[in-house]
């Protein structure tokens, strides 16, 4: 083969959104010229904006030609069987300045059916947020889609949702069908299903530049809402030093926790790749023959045929994330 593997960067793919900040430039040293900046896409193989490596050998492949070149040395043979050409997660940083709009995603089943792409399980590690700033997660109150629709029809649903207070280093486990919202003032670290599938259901009337609002999904969004979920979405992790810590594990990630003074040495016998998203902090990770650096809000993807590697921080933390 005519390259080796290392562990890889990719250049960020930033995001304009209406409701998006400042911050991933101010806090996360992002390079944006935009005014609102709402998403930083850190690894993607969405459609139309596949991430692009910057560091290395391999600098300028994309992810695509990475997958067609080293197929499950990038993965994990497990993996390349069940996606093939298809990296399974989308990485994310995001910046609320105003309020997302009230949204939620589809199953595996229906958005195969109806856009031919992966549902969207997703998790947050909340990075910073500003006084006050909440999440909108789930109902307050038991809800049946009648009650449901009568909220949404007198634009009243803000009634029964939940919203969540939220300060650094809360976590969350957003699955399909459970309605939610970033607050404005929130920047968070998103891990999903590789999908852009959202169905928006409110979006606070707001209006774009020419006085537009945007499109709703409430047709598609009904029968895609799961009223009898538990509120089982708040989770709780250890944080000891210099380990992972187990904060989500679910058939699509697991993602850890890791906070780091000193080294670690670290063995991959996951049969998958490993990212590591430092959320606070800068960390260098080390191969015998490769070494890079991630600061905070950068990301970084360990390939599946690296099996031993080390970490070395003081006083950083790491997200680490792998199928």
């Amino acid at each position: 083969m005519q390259f080796e593997l290392y562990p890889i960067k990719f250049k960020p793919i930033l995001k304009e959104k209406i409701w998006g900040g400042q911050k991933l430039n101010t806090l996360l040293n992002k390079d944006s010229k935009a005014e609102n900046v709402g998403e930083s896409w850190e690894i993607s193989d969405v459609e139309g904006d596949t991430s692009i490596v910057i560091n290395g050998g391999l600098k300028g492949k994309s992810l695509k030609e990475l997958l067609e070149l080293f197929k499950g040395d990038l993965i994990g043979e497990k993996n390349y069987k069940t996606f093939g050409n298809k990296f399974p997660l989308l990485i994310k940083f995001i910046d609320a300045k105003e309020d997302l709009s009230i949204q939620l995603h589809p199953n595996d089943e229906l958005a195969a059916k109806r856009h031919n792409s992966f549902g969207k399980t997703e998790m947050w590690y909340v990075m910073q947020a500003d006084e006050g700033s909440n999440l909108i997660v789930g109902f307050n109150q038991k809800v049946t889609p009648e009650t449901y629709l009568n909220h949404l029809e007198d634009k009243t649903l803000t009634k029964i949702l939940n919203f969540d207070k939220v300060k650094e280093g809360d976590t969350y486990f957003i699955e399909v069908g459970r309605v939610h919202a970033i607050g404005a003032g929130v920047m968070l670290a998103e891990i999903q299903q590789t999908s852009d599938i959202t169905y928006r259901v409110y979006d606070w009337d707001r209006v774009d530049d020419n006085g537009n609002e945007r499109d709703l999904h409430n047709d598609l969004a009904i029968d895609a809402i799961d009223f009898n979920m538990e509120d089982d979405f708040r989770i709780s992790y250890s944080k000891t030093k210099n380990q992972s810590n187990k904060m989500v594990s679910c058939p699509y990630f697991t993602t850890n926790f890791i906070p780091i003074n000193g080294t670690v040495q670290k063995q991959n016998d996951k049969d998958s790749f490993i990212i590591y998203m430092c959320v606070d902090g800068e960390v260098e990770i080390s191969t015998d023959l490769f070494s890079e650096i991630i600061k905070k809000g950068e990301t970084l993807l360990v390939p599946a045929i690296i099996k031993t590697y080390q970490i070395t921080a003081k006083n950083a933390k790491l997200l680490e994330v792998y199928v």
